[in-house]
């Protein structure tokens, strides 16, 4: 807003005490709690602060107060129909129930992200029937989360999906003109591939030189080498380069963030100097990374006006997404938000209340369901003949024991309590355990070796679908049944169990409901 800022240049002081103000009371909105995040979103704040939003993206909230509309498409495979999934409320959470309602019974796919500012930047996957190219869509339902006690979905990237925009008449920053963007992501879901961004991009789908990007970048992967720990960072994607700071040089300044979800932020006036700032998205301020010089040979910038989500300004068109990454809300605003804007919509965020959901809360009941199309109506329990654990058929009217069998209590992991221990519900004091890499169930004898034989670590299904069980001490191998059997399998190996066909089905778990 460069013009407006000149028009009041007289009375600048004046705005600038009206614009503190106005930040302050978003503030102090976004700490009132999650039942007041409709009051007050990101958008919102960053128009206060003169830097309005000129894209605004999400699969779990609306991020402005006002908004009451569409914020994704899913398509099920079923029949390929479309639905759009929109807010409970104006200024609330995603609908999850309608994906829930729609999707039940089959696969469903996020075809595309609406831009809730109205310009019509809105995201759309870069594959056949999207917008072309060689990628897919994500799968809708891999990670569920909670925004103030609600739930929402994630939009859950693999390695082959990734999402575009371009609209000409779409209010983007272009060429040198200032830009700020955030996004909200994951450090429990990211690799090293090129490249999961959420930016500014070019339109060609080319590299088309330095400053022709201006995207957050989140992930592992070490551009210039010398990198200090092994990430993820946020970083600066500016093409031909992702940047830790200033220079291609390491910046010392750099922290890791691993917490589940994390707020990213990337600012760039488009000549002389950009910012880069990070936060766990569940509470504390922004850390500034960076703050300075624009890197030599990529000022000024020359951006191009598109947008992109997942991968790198050279795909996907004849090429696939190499990167992993999650995205549950983001923004692009037009001008250089002050450092009090960030703030305030750091404090949005840390209100909103986001929050994992897992049914493997210590205490509760499951049953393991194979996903695997061939046995999809079996269960994994402990052999009552031996102490090995298989995958049976369990039915409403198999037999009590057989349905004690197929149920385990979870508990806090007897190695590490981020993880978790199955106990059996019919054999108190037994667990689940690996040894030699077959699935066993065994008294607990209090060793270090049990403890850590015996405890696994949920992630998203490695299929997509429900989830998949890490071994704690073996973390390239998951909870596998192979041949009816259990075993914690690698994806591919020297071992039988270790083959890579079906591997990512039959390592992904529903969490039924307990059969006992």
């Amino acid at each position: 807003m460069p013009e407006l800022f000149r028009f009041r240049r007289v009375s600048r002081g004046v705005v600038v005490c009206l614009a503190a103000l106005a930040l302050a009371f978003a503030g102090l909105v976004a700490f009132s709690g999650a039942s007041q995040a409709a009051a007050q979103g990101p958008c919102d704040i960053y128009a206060a602060g003169g830097t309005p939003c000129a894209v605004a993206h999400s699969t779990t909230r609306a991020l402005f107060a006002s908004y009451n509309g569409r914020l994704y498409q899913v398509q099920r495979a079923s029949d390929s129909t479309l639905r759009d999934i929109g807010v409970l409320t104006a200024g609330g959470v995603a609908d999850a129930a309608a994906q829930d309602s729609f999707c039940a019974g089959t696969a469903c796919t996020i075809t595309r992200l609406y831009d809730q500012t109205g310009a019509g930047n809105t995201l759309v996957y870069q594959g056949p029937g999207g917008t072309g190219g060689a990628d897919t869509a994500a799968t809708a339902n891999t990670e569920s989360v909670t925004v103030g006690g609600q739930k929402a979905y994630a939009l859950y990237i693999n390695p082959g999906n990734s999402y575009f925009a371009y609209n000409s008449a779409g209010g983007v920053p272009t060429g040198s003109s200032p830009e700020g963007e955030y996004m909200i992501t994951s450090g429990t879901h990211v690799n090293n591939g090129c490249c999961f961004d959420y930016g500014n991009t070019e339109i060609d789908h080319h590299a088309d030189g330095n400053g022709a990007m201006d995207a957050i970048n989140f992930g592992t992967e070490c551009w210039f080498g010398g990198c200090s720990g092994t990430g993820p960072w946020v970083q600066a994607d500016l093409e031909n380069g992702l940047f830790t700071g200033g220079s291609k040089a390491w910046n010392p300044n750099q922290v890791a963030q691993t917490s589940h979800f994390v707020t990213a932020m990337l600012k760039n006036n488009g000549t002389t100097q950009m910012a880069i700032k990070g936060a766990n998205a569940q509470s504390g301020s922004l850390t500034q990374f960076y703050g300075g010089a624009l890197p030599s040979g990529w000022n000024p910038m020359h951006k191009q006006g598109a947008v992109i989500l997942g991968s790198g300004g050279d795909c996907c068109q004849t090429n696939r997404n190499e990167s992993a990454g999650t995205f549950y809300e983001g923004a692009m605003v037009k001008g250089y938000p002050s450092d009090a804007t960030d703030a305030a919509v750091q404090a949005n965020i840390t209100a909103a209340g986001y929050s994992t959901t897992t049914p493997f809360t210590p205490g509760a009941k499951v049953s393991l369901q194979a996903t695997t199309s061939c046995c999809t109506g079996d269960y994994l329990q402990h052999d009552t003949s031996d102490d090995k654990v298989v995958i049976a058929p369990v039915t409403s009217t198999s037999s009590a024991t057989v349905k004690g069998d197929a149920t385990w209590i979870v508990r806090a992991g007897l190695a590490n309590s981020n993880c978790v221990s199955f106990e059996s519900a019919n054999t108190s004091g037994s667990y689940l355990r690996h040894y030699a890499f077959q699935l066993h169930l065994q008294p607990n004898n209090n060793t270090s070796q049990f403890a850590a034989d015996a405890t696994f670590c949920s992630k998203p299904g490695n299929s997509g679908t429900g989830y998949s069980l890490q071994s704690f001490n073996f973390p390239t191998k998951y909870i596998r049944h192979y041949a009816l059997t259990g075993y914690v399998a690698g994806n591919g190996g020297t071992n039988t169990w270790d083959s890579a066909s079906s591997w990512a089905q039959d390592t992904s778990w529903l969490a039924a409901s307990p059969w006992s």
